[in-house]
């Protein structure tokens, strides 16, 4: 008897055995029982070896792929991720499914219904329907081969196959043959050198797996040599997987690869309906779509043949998964090209600090682009000191006479701040009382337009209370402020001037981000204010002038990562100025005008700042020169959590050397959150294959401990936010 080794959808580190009747294969999908339960599951190995009597094990209750759901290519993925992330297999497998595949539903097409003519009822006389005219109606549309009129009731279709006049079929849907009506239209921009370079070297790698790190300064024309490369791949018969860190921010990019491409082009992500999900991955699976532009979990979506990986933004935090299995897509997708032996390019103005570490080891092919493209040049820079200043919701008056300047020229300003609603505390001017989240101890944010306290840590409201709850007082102030705080001073400021407000606050309905860029597209003096959403992607041609009002925070992070996200911000965010001819202007507010990232950052770019800030990285021992890994832990009495941790740590100290390296258990960052109470314990090890090997018997030893039920913990390989 065979014995099915089977992974399902729950957070434990095993498989579960289960007999096997009937043929199956590694990779398919099988409904058993576990407990009270019917669950799905994925077989994941078939023997005649079980732990158990294999008498005793429940049969498999049903089989329901006829083909494995994953192609050899994910599985092989997927195999990987379990050994290296150290998450449940079972979860790690589901993960990579959508939904309706995870709850048990077939990996095909539906099945199309249609009406159609009998032999009947393409020979009987049409005028024997005279006394029933609708019928009538319908049987001559369906004579005719028109389009059938959608306004008959379902009654009259019945009427028609009582008589056997037309009957209903099932029909399979044809696949899309793109490739056969495939054609590029023509574009009349000119490639520059650097271009005409790089889209050379990444062709010349057409069928083999290389890693290309496309380092190009904002407005230098990267989309540009993605479309060329596209060109290539889509030409010899191939599909690309292009990832983007958030959809809603790359409109345009998608636009372009519409324009340039006679061939479908799908776009997946969290805003379709799980059909739609499931529509799309079978589209790639089977070879109908040309390009799947998707965000994160796009990473794995099978292809029939695929050709090349693209991460645009390879730097962008967005790529890395923050809740349950926290892999990093861009990561995993270097490992799927080298798996499927293609060529992947990681895009960025500003790429992360261990991309660049890796081309500079030659492990990746560095091309850069360092003019921007057409006639546009970088914009002018300066620091703005505001100290001693009045401010107006963060305003200077230098900093409101420069955009009264362009404003007065017909051009558009860019306001950055990182920090939305209308001020970040709302406070009892007579008793000091501050509105807190009680879930999380932290200041709820004020939203005036709402009327609401938001938590921005884990998306509780409330309303605003008519009087303070403390003292009884009447005399409540936001303090501080926000993009919308900011929003109405402008609109006070300059009543004549268009302004437009980008967060997620004001992008969450579909189509609301169009909506906002085609108003910008159309020129005029125009004042954008917003977050990071406005830094991503992109192009705004009548821009001359970003102001960043706020950036002081950012500098003075216990987090050693702070900089650099700061960094590759700042640049993202100043390169929105000056993109075509029109020259552009960058004024930074600061009360650290002194600050010695800012004057690097501003007199010699990105580059010098990286290098800089690598070499600090080498002298301590910091990634990418080591290795981490964050293991968490989480209660509701701030008891079992840091005591669990802390036998972690006693555990390693005991059976390991010092070149494993401990920091904890200490509180969390946001110590915290939702009623739960934070911890966490850092591991760094020089060599990541140790620090794997250590983990591995780590997780056997948690395993047969009473306080690992006690916790809610988690492992997080290569953390980025500690």
């Amino acid at each position: 008897m065979l014995v099915a080794h089977v992974a399902l959808p729950i957070p434990i580190y095993r498989l579960f055995d289960y007999q096997l009747v009937t043929p199956a294969e590694v990779g398919m999908r099988v409904k058993v029982a576990f407990g009270k339960r019917k669950l799905i599951g994925i077989i994941v190995r078939i023997d005649q070896h079980s732990e158990l009597d294999i008498q005793d094990l429940k049969p498999i209750i049903e089989i329901i792929d006829k083909n494995p759901i994953f192609t050899t290519q994910i599985w092989n993925l997927l195999k990987w991720a379990v050994n290296y992330y150290h998450y449940p297999i079972g979860e790690i497998l589901f993960h990579a499914l959508p939904i309706l595949l995870r709850q048990g539903r077939t990996a095909n097409y539906d099945e199309v219904k249609q009406w159609q003519l009998t032999e009947l009822g393409r020979k009987i006389d049409i005028q024997t329907l005279s006394r029933s005219p609708k019928q009538k109606l319908l049987l001559s549309s369906f004579r005719s081969n028109s389009t059938i009129e959608t306004n008959f009731k379902l009654a009259t279709y019945h009427e028609l196959q009582k008589k056997q006049l037309i009957e209903q079929v099932i029909t399979q849907k044809k696949l899309n043959e793109w490739r056969n009506n495939f054609s590029i239209n023509p574009d009349s921009i000119k490639l520059n050198n650097e271009q005409a370079c790089a889209i050379s070297a990444i062709n010349k790698q057409n069928h083999h797996f290389r890693v290309f790190l496309l380092e190009g300064v904002t407005g230098s024309g990267k989309t540009e040599v993605y479309l060329n490369v596209l060109s290539n791949i889509l030409t010899s018969g191939k599909q690309a997987l292009v990832l983007v860190p958030e959809i809603s921010l790359t409109p345009q990019t998608i636009k372009r690869f519409q324009q340039r491409f006679n061939a479908p082009v799908d776009i997946l992500h969290s805003a379709l309906t799980e059909k739609q999900r499931l529509n799309v991955w079978l589209r790639s699976k089977l070879g109908e779509n040309a390009i799947l532009v998707g965000t994160r979990s796009s990473l794995f979506t099978p292809f029939k043949n695929l050709g090349i990986i693209i991460i645009d933004e390879e730097h962008d935090s967005s790529y890395k998964q923050q809740e349950g299995w926290r892999y990093n897509a861009r990561d995993m997708a270097i490992i799927r090209a080298k798996i499927e032996n293609i060529p992947i390019i990681l895009g960025s103005a500003t790429p992360s600090l261990e991309t660049l570490n890796n081309a500079q080891k030659h492990k990746y092919q560095l091309l850069q682009l360092t003019e921007r493209a057409g006639n546009a040049s970088l914009a002018k820079q300066s620091i703005l000191d505001i100290r001693g200043l009045v401010l107006t919701a963060g305003l200077s008056q230098p900093l409101i006479e420069k955009i009264k300047q362009h404003l007065f020229l017909n051009n558009q300003v860019i306001l950055f701040l990182n920090r939305r609603g209308f001020a970040p505390l709302l406070i009892c001017h007579d008793c000091g009382w501050i509105a807190e989240c009680p879930r999380c101890d932290r200041p709820y944010t004020y939203h005036q337009n709402q009327h609401k306290l938001i938590c921005h840590y884990c998306d509780t409201a409330r309303l605003v209370p008519e009087q303070c709850p403390k003292c009884g007082s009447t005399h409540l102030m936001p303090i501080g402020f926000g993009t919308e705080q900011l929003e109405k001073q402008l609109e006070i400021l300059f009543p004549n001037t268009k302004i437009s407000r980008i967060d997620r606050d004001t992008v969450s309905k579909k189509g609301a981000l169009d909506s906002y860029l085609q108003n910008i597209q159309q020129g005029g003096a125009h004042i954008l204010v917003g977050t990071q959403i406005l830094a991503k992607g992109h192009h705004f041609p009548d821009v001359t002038l970003v102001g960043i009002v706020d950036v002081d925070g950012a500098l003075f992070s216990s987090d050693f990562r702070a900089t650099e996200r700061f960094a590759q911000i700042y640049t993202q965010v100043s390169g929105r100025a000056g993109r075509e001819a029109k020259a552009g202007e960058v004024i930074l507010q600061t009360y650290h005008p002194e600050h010695p990232l800012l004057n690097v950052l501003l007199s010699k770019g990105y580059q010098e700042f990286a290098k800089l800030t690598l070499q600090e990285r080498q002298q301590t021992q910091l990634p990418p020169f080591s290795y981490q890994v964050l293991i968490r832990a989480a209660d509701r009495n701030n008891y079992h959590a840091p005591s669990f941790l802390q036998k972690i740590h006693n555990w390693l100290k005991t059976n390991y050397d010092n070149t494993l390296w401990l920091l904890g258990p200490m509180p969390a960052n946001q110590p915290k959150k939702a009623s739960y109470y934070r911890w966490q314990l850092l591991l760094q090890h020089f060599n990541r294959q140790r620090l794997q090997q250590i983990l591995e018997q780590l997780i056997i030893e948690m395993g047969t401990w009473n306080e690992t039920s006690k916790v809610k913990w988690s492992i997080d390989i290569d953390p980025i936010d500690n």
